[in-house]
């Protein structure tokens, strides 16, 4: 669903449920990605996840910044995260598993959270490509094919498109300026490549 996240969360306020599942599909996969990064079951990212709509559900009235949604998702995504772990691993995980006050927010994001919102500012058809790309275990161009209903031949463009589209991105385009270096693959994507995944068409990055 199109339209800026300002109009989706001031309709989504007032009860328009369209507009909630325009936040939702928008949202998803920044949510997922967070998950994928701290290596969850299934069954822990699937709770995670509920766990994160029904908060931002409940504080929907309270959003200032509509902007600063992208943010505050990975953030209690990224808490969530660590509540499963600590209690997937019982009462000795203290040690090996980060503490939640540590995790930054919006205004100290490390290079990783500003990487996490800019896919969120993505289209969400980049968005959806993106996720299937980075999914574990790797996905194959036939599963992303007919998962996403698009040729196999169109996902390599599409591809392209949407990483071109990510280095644009004001956040991420400040980071290359600062680092004077382009955006790395993601880290699963970097091992995909190695093992020969995406052979279909080349590498993660042209």
């Amino acid at each position: 669903m199109t339209g800026s996240i300002t109009d989706l969360v001031t309709r989504a306020r007032n009860g328009d449920q369209r507009a909630w599942d325009g936040l939702v599909e928008r949202y998803a996969p920044l949510v997922w990605s967070v998950c994928h990064r701290y290596q969850l079951s299934r069954a822990d990212a699937e709770d995670v996840h509920q766990a994160v709509w029904l908060q931002l559900v409940s504080r929907l009235d309270k959003i200032r910044d509509p902007d600063a949604l992208p943010g505050w998702l990975a953030t209690t995504t990224r808490r969530e995260c660590v509540r499963a772990l600590r209690v997937a691993r019982g009462p000795h995980a203290a040690d090996s598993v980060p503490d939640a006050e540590t995790i930054p927010d919006q205004r100290a994001a490390t290079a990783e959270q500003e990487l996490l919102v800019a896919l969120a500012r993505l289209r969400p058809c980049c968005q959806r490509l993106i996720g299937k790309l980075i999914e574990d275990p790797p996905l194959s161009y036939a599963q992303i094919s007919a998962s996403l209903g698009i040729p196999v031949g169109s996902i390599g463009p599409l591809r392209g498109r949407c990483l071109d589209r990510l280095r644009g991105d004001p956040a991420i385009a400040a980071l290359i300026n600062a680092d004077g270096a382009g955006v790395s693959d993601p880290p699963s994507a970097r091992g995909r490549a190695s093992a020969g995944y995406g052979s279909e068409d080349g590498s993660w990055l042209r």
